[in-house]
């Protein structure tokens, strides 16, 4: 689940850098819900593995959260049109 939640951070971080392009803000609104079911996966992670495998998972929690972040910050700058 880490693994998972890592790799889905990542893409989630590329989509991210992709739509603060002008005219691609549109994508924040894929991008947010997108970035919140990683965030579960590496929640979920975190619940079930060992403490000493949880990086992983932390790094995708980290990762999905601050894509949110800046999505949100991103559709209320713009509203998603610019």
């Amino acid at each position: 689940m880490g693994l998972i939640s890592l790799i889905w951070g990542i893409l989630a971080m590329i989509w991210m850098v992709i739509a603060l392009i002008p005219l691609l803000g549109w994508g924040n609104w894929l991008l947010i819900p997108f970035a919140a079911v990683g965030a579960i996966i590496a929640a979920i992670g975190i619940l079930f593995t060992r403490e000493q495998n949880r990086g992983r998972a932390k790094a995708g929690l980290v990762l999905n959260a601050i894509v949110i972040v800046v999505g949100v910050i991103r559709l209320s700058m713009g509203g998603g049109i610019i």
